[in-house]
């Protein structure tokens, strides 16, 4: 059956409203979190820097404030990552989404890649969405950080920045396939239709990192 046929999908909480460009300015965001209340997104996620503005106008409404942490290189320190999270909490985050260390990654450096994830999911105890970049590794590198990240605390497995390429259908199926619902996965990058973002939840995908979120659902309501 085609992704088109799942009339009844309300896609709207599966969506994370990114605003994650370098030259954000305010008014976007504040665009931005009045867009993700009206239309009952799951979260805004936004950069460091608007963590604490976008908390006070989401205060007591039910999109959630989720920030960025190592992005978009995921190359930065442990220590320098742990601290943004902490900042990020302390100004009002409640998710995280964590960019890994790929060089780690590709030298199979997963010691310091659980040490990494596991110090920040602890120290915040907030809900980790930690990002893979999986355009950029193989299966098996895909399938090790899937492994780590889920043994180190992670609440979601992310597909990707959007910096390098977004989600696929063949990736969220694999990640889904991994954590054999362990976990939750979020798939990010390139979402710009109605019938895409369908195929990534069908293939299991329970959020959705998009900028585009408003048109995906002008989209379904035209569909």
């Amino acid at each position: 059956m085609m992704a088109a046929e799942y009339t009844d999908i309300d896609i709207a909480p599966f969506i994370d409203h990114s605003l994650l460009h370098p030259t954000a300015t305010q008014q976007q965001l504040e665009q931005w979190c009045a867009e993700a209340d009206k239309y009952h997104f799951a979260s805004v996620c936004i950069s460091p820097t608007w963590v604490r503005l976008a908390a006070e106008l989401l205060h007591n409404k039910q999109p959630k404030v989720c920030t960025v942490i190592g992005f978009p290189t995921g190359a930065t320190t442990s220590a320098v990552k742990l601290y943004e999270a902490q900042e990020a909490v302390e100004n009002g985050a409640t998710e995280l989404d964590l960019v890994i260390n790929l060089g780690w990654l590709k030298a199979g450096k997963s010691d310091e890649i659980h040490r990494e994830i596991s110090a920040i999911c602890e120290e915040t105890g907030q809900v980790i969405k930690v990002i893979q970049e999986t355009i950029l590794l193989t299966d098996t590198e895909k399938n090790l950080a899937a492994e780590v990240s889920m043994d180190a605390g992670a609440a979601f497995l992310k597909t990707s920045t959007g910096w390098n390429g977004g989600a696929t259908v063949a990736d969220v199926k694999l990640l889904k396939e991994v954590a054999q619902d362990r976990v939750e996965i979020k798939a990010s990058g390139g979402i710009r239709t109605a019938e895409q973002a369908l195929e990534l939840i069908l293939a299991g995908a329970t959020r959705l990192g998009t900028s585009r979120g408003v048109d995906l659902i002008r989209q379904r309501e035209e569909s």
